[in-house]
């Protein structure tokens, strides 16, 4: 797919096999650096993202003159390469190429991230979405500085992190998994 600039993207992929794809805590750290080592480089905004024991989830905005896709090729190479390194494996990480969706309207990009943001809950690894360390839901409420994170998009729905919190915890309450049923894999 063919990303067009000034675009919001969701972009997701598993392991191989539905097996992990992080191992310990550093291969988390490690992936999050690549993305801060790489994104201004390739013209890219990470306006959301959520790191799960054997999946991901990205969004992503291709900048003026940016490549989403050279982007995920180079950074996810250097991680498969290094977690092979580490853990003395070889071959592939992933399976296959990450699915790209594109985001064609702000409602349906703050659902996305708000469903990106909830996952680990949803997963049960934690309670709440600010327990998990592996997302940039600390950014998006104001409790965690970081890069990695478009605040023109957060700033332009919420006029504060109070407020981004209310609009992922209302949907808790009410959670609704038909709402939710696009954003999830297609079980191949």
């Amino acid at each position: 797919m063919k990303c067009l600039d000034g675009n919001y993207y969701h972009i997701y992929n598993r392991g191989a096999h539905k097996q992990p794809i992080f191992f310990e805590d550093e291969n988390y750290f490690h992936l999050v650096n690549l993305f801060i080592k790489y994104f201004s480089q390739y013209r890219i905004t990470i306006a959301a993202y959520c790191l799960m024991p054997n999946h991901y989830h990205l969004i992503l905005k291709q900048n003026e003159t940016g490549s989403i896709g050279s982007f995920l090729k180079t950074t996810f190479n250097a991680y498969t390469q290094a977690v092979n390194t580490r853990f003395g494996l070889s071959g592939t990480l992933f399976q296959g190429q990450a699915k790209i969706k594109h985001i064609d309207t702000d409602s349906y990009c703050l659902q996305v991230i708000r469903y990106i943001h909830l996952n680990p809950v949803v997963a049960g690894l934690v309670t709440l979405p600010e327990e998990w360390e592996f997302s940039n839901y600390r950014e998006w409420i104001g409790t965690r500085r970081g890069l990695l994170i478009d605040h023109e998009l957060k700033t332009g729905y919420f006029k504060n992190g109070e407020q981004y919190n209310f609009f992922v915890n209302e949907y808790v309450e009410t959670r609704d998994k038909k709402n939710v049923a696009k954003f999830l894999f297609d079980e191949d």
